[in-house]
């Protein structure tokens, strides 16, 4: 992991819990966290409560960061069915880069199990945005049931996210956006 001499130790720690915890899992010790960042267990008790505490700020640091990546740019996609489909197409892509193990979010919620956790209420939430996103879109596309549809469009992405990041299934032949194009059509967004 790569850190730089001007990184606090705070923005060190996260940045070492983003890392390790979405190639390694959320189980990952405080001791190989410390290490990664370069920082002192008592240190890091400073800065956190704890382990879980330290994880959950992780996560939610990286939110807007992992939200700008499925929001099209200007220009990009005009329409709400456009701007649906772009999620897939950025999730598609994302799962051919080296290193993917699927949604941060998702992983989490599913390790984790315990959803009074302060990391599973991160990632809840963030998933729920994603979900209302994808409600409002489909609202302004003219869906019939928004909310059915953002419920099914959360079922394609969460399980080709899950699939893909367990190097069940690859994306490249475009099967997230063929199906989610599919439930487009069937709830009559244009």
């Amino acid at each position: 992991m790569a850190t730089t001499d001007r990184a606090t130790p705070r923005d060190r720690l996260l940045d070492a819990a983003a890392e390790l915890s979405y190639r390694d899992g959320v189980s990952i010790g405080v001791e190989a966290l410390c290490r990664a960042a370069g920082v002192s267990k008592r240190s890091m008790y400073q800065l956190f409560d704890s382990k879980d505490e330290m994880l959950a700020a992780s996560l939610e640091r990286r939110l807007p960061g992992y939200e700008a990546r499925l929001t099209p740019g200007p220009g990009e996609a005009a329409t709400p069915r456009e701007r649906i489909l772009y999620v897939f197409e950025r999730l598609t892509s994302a799962s051919a880069e080296p290193g993917y193990h699927g949604c941060p979010y998702l992983a989490a919620l599913v390790e984790l199990k315990d959803p009074a956790h302060a990391a599973s209420r991160v990632a809840r939430d963030a998933k729920e945005r994603l979900k209302e996103a994808f409600r409002a879109q489909a609202e302004l596309g003219g869906a019939r049931d928004p909310g059915l549809l953002a419920r099914q469009l959360m079922l394609v992405f969460d399980g080709a996210s899950a699939r893909s990041g367990a190097g069940v299934e690859t994306l490249d032949d475009g099967l997230a956006t063929a199906t989610a194009t599919t439930l487009l059509d069937a709830a009559g967004v244009g």
